[in-house]
């Protein structure tokens, strides 16, 4: 034991939200779209990939894919993009397309807005994806 004592941590009650859309890519996947842990809620990065998988050459049309994957996930878990508290957002050509996500990312969020940290990458996992998105929602008990 150091000057603080002995610190004990127990398991972490972990729970998964799993919106039925999401089931066969995320179980495939062998991810989850969402963990609700510690009065907050935990979203994998979502890319703007339709229902089939296929990826949009529009910009636009992927940045409001992103986040309409992102809104299936906190309305499963009973929440809005109003309880997201931070925002991290992978972009392939950020500078490019910065305009077009930003006009997405302002079309789901209000004041106040949460933390955003945006940053510029070379690829994502995804084939043609141009951003990858991931969130923390606070989940009030």
């Amino acid at each position: 034991a150091g000057p603080l004592g002995r610190l004990v941590f127990g398991p972490v009650s972990k729970t998964l939200v799993m919106p039925p859309a999401a089931r066969d890519t995320a179980g495939a996947a062998r991810m989850s779209p969402g963990i609700l842990a510690g009065g907050f809620l935990f979203l994998t990065g979502m890319t703007g990939s339709g229902p089939d998988g296929t990826m949009p050459e529009a910009p636009q049309a992927q940045f409001r894919a992103a986040f309409a994957k992102i809104g299936l996930v906190l309305a499963e878990a009973g929440l809005s993009f109003d309880a997201v508290v931070e925002m991290t957002s992978y972009h392939v050509g950020l500078r490019q397309h910065f305009e077009a996500f930003d006009t997405a990312r302002l079309e789901v969020f209000a004041e106040p807005y949460p933390a955003w940290t945006a940053v510029e990458v070379a690829g994502l996992r995804r084939p043609k994806a141009l951003v990858e998105i991931r969130a923390i929602a606070r989940a009030d008990p």
